[in-house]
């Protein structure tokens, strides 16, 4: 499994230069709130993904006063060698991948080498906002795994824009439009085919993690929603032609896909508590992780935010007993009580490093300090 060694990190968030080594194994990072645990964490997602886990757009990226920023990682691969990845982003959109100075020809093309699953505070948004989450949630899981999938669905949304700007014209080209219909069903096909292997998936192995760290007190599950489910897309666009026209935009397809978080029957969001929401989310990465694992047959890296907020003690424990399995590989765990982080993973193992934060500058401290 590829284990990172060494990040750079150049004026990204409020991170100025920092170059950090890590832990094969744990990695803690305190410090109080604001301070950049989070930024760190969001740099080695960036390393994975290309883009933030929080923000749309990389003009929030930028240290402020600053219109560039740089990161730079070592990572141990499978073969036993290293491999350095860099990335530079320019506040004109320009951003520039390599990995052992060579460049890519695409960006989408490294998606996927380095497998990454983040649990993060921001998941409630999967629980309380639109759609639109819970799709970018199974996009980044899908598109990691299989780069067909990333492919079809880059073409896809390609076709959907330019569909929508034919419908904002007054007479657009139906036949024309009846072309970019029959493409766009093709690229959706697979990927709600895949998407729907995802969900039936999913199940099993989230109900189990949330029987563990719950102690099974509900039952939970995910229901696919789509279009698709009923005709193929083109059928689907033929007959919802006269609307699209009068909304100007696409009504139907996989951009409108959901994904359902259900508890005992009920939304989870309006029968949930906050503890609740908050151990089905954390079960649903661990679950994404187990997946994933499956997938790559190692372990990806795993990123833990804050990840003890809102739960009780008992369910830190039951989570943090699933994390010190052998089935976990490299992780980071950031916490503002760094007295209560140490005392949780002293008593896991000894081989780990600890780090503290203030202002966006990181230092690493030995056993006597943490």
């Amino acid at each position: 499994m590829p284990l990172l060694e060494k990040i750079v990190i150049s004026d990204f968030r409020n991170i100025q230069m920092q170059e950090l080594e890590f832990s094969p194994n744990i990695n803690c990072i305190s410090g109080n709130n604001g301070e950049g645990k989070t930024n760190l964490l969001d740099a080695i997602y960036y390393m994975s993904m290309t883009k933030s886990a929080f923000s749309t757009s990389d003009r929030f990226n930028f240290r402020h006063g600053t219109e560039e920023f740089s990161m730079s990682a070592t990572y141990r691969m499978d073969n036993g060698l290293s491999s350095r990845f860099s990335l530079k982003v320019n506040a004109k959109g320009d951003k520039k991948l390599r990995r052992d100075d060579k460049p890519y020809s695409r960006i989408s093309e490294h998606i996927g080498t380095l497998p990454i699953v983040l649990v993060s505070p921001s998941d409630s948004a999967m629980v309380s906002d639109s759609g639109e989450e819970r799709r970018r949630f199974v996009n980044s899981v899908l598109s990691q795994m299989d780069k067909s999938y990333l492919s079809a669905l880059q073409q896809y949304n390609r076709l959907l824009l330019q569909r929508n700007k034919m419908l904002k014209d007054n007479n657009p080209d139906r036949s024309l439009l009846e072309v970019i219909d029959m493409r766009m069903a093709s690229l959706a096909e697979p990927v709600y085919n895949a998407r729907k292997k995802f969900v039936e998936d999913l199940n099993p192995v989230v109900s189990q993690y949330y029987h563990e760290l719950s102690g099974g007190m509900e039952k939970v599950s995910i229901e696919y929603e789509s279009d698709l489910s009923k005709d193929s897309l083109d059928q689907i666009l033929a007959s919802t032609y006269e609307r699209d026209l009068i909304l100007r935009y696409t009504g139907s397809g996989i951009q409108r896909d959901d994904f359902i978080f259900k508890m005992d029957g009920w939304q989870l969001r309006r029968c949930g508590s906050q503890g609740q929401q908050k151990s089905f989310l954390v079960s649903l990465k661990f679950a994404q992780y187990e997946i994933m694992k499956r997938s790559y047959r190692f372990a990806p890296a795993l990123l833990l935010d804050d990840v003890f907020d809102k739960l009780d003690m008992g369910r830190i424990s039951n989570l943090l007993k699933m994390v010190s399995t052998d089935e976990f590989g490299q992780i980071f765990i950031t916490d503002s009580n760094k007295v209560r982080l140490a005392g949780i993973v002293d008593n896991l193992t000894r081989d780990r490093a600890y780090f503290e934060t203030v202002s966006g500058t990181f230092r690493r401290i030995d056993d006597e300090q943490a």
